[in-house]
């Protein structure tokens, strides 16, 4: 008999928004337990359009993902206000525990990809990011695994790729619209997207 798979942090996009029900669906399929990082969407996209300060646009694009985790919530998932190792599918609202330890630059350098890898070094936890891409693409493209810690890449924001290198963490970018991967990813099968693991 295989031991249960561990707990796994995963971001769920924001450009996911119209996916909630079914990767929820997805998630409880599968049976592992994990934590949901919401992205910020459409909510980070309107502070984006406004002149604002960095520091008032960091915490205005993380009120964002947590308008995004209250709306996950509501499919009836229980939701922890810091991080926690999940013992089922569970969602982060992120706003009050980054508040508390601020540990991130404000920048739009740093988006919800970053604040998730936070998270899954506070948990010591591998991280899956699910969005709408098929992983990182490097001169079109798609990379199996990035070896570069400097890799700057449009599909993860720009502080990620170091963040992972920096932590000794095991990150993968899989796309978020394809059922099959999503199952895969969450089994740690081989799918279609992108590794970021420093630990070869």
């Amino acid at each position: 008999m295989t031991s249960p798979a561990p707990p796994l942090v995963v971001k769920v996009g924001g450009s996911l928004f119209d996916r909630t029900a079914s990767l929820l669906g997805i998630f409880r399929e599968v049976g592992r337990p994990v934590l949901i990082v919401p992205g910020g969407g459409k909510f980070a996209d309107l502070v984006r359009r406004l002149n604002v300060s960095d520091t008032a646009g960091h915490w205005m694009a993380i009120a964002g993902m947590e308008q995004f985790g209250w709306y996950i919530a509501s499919h009836g998932v229980p939701s922890v206000s810091g991080p926690a190792l999940p013992a089922e599918v569970t969602v982060l609202l992120p706003y009050c525990a980054l508040r508390r330890a601020d540990p991130l630059p404000h920048s739009w350098n740093v988006t919800s990809d970053t604040i998730a890898a936070w998270v899954a070094k506070e948990l010591s936890l591998d991280l899956l990011l699910l969005k709408s891409v098929d992983g990182i693409h490097h001169h079109r493209r798609l990379l199996s695994r990035v070896a570069d810690p400097d890799l700057i890449s449009d599909e993860v924001d720009p502080a990620f790729v170091r963040f992972v290198f920096d932590h000794g963490l095991r990150a993968r970018v899989v796309n978020g619209r394809h059922d099959d991967r999503v199952r895969a990813a969450l089994r740690d099968e081989p799918v279609i997207g992108t590794l970021v693991d420093p630990r070869f």
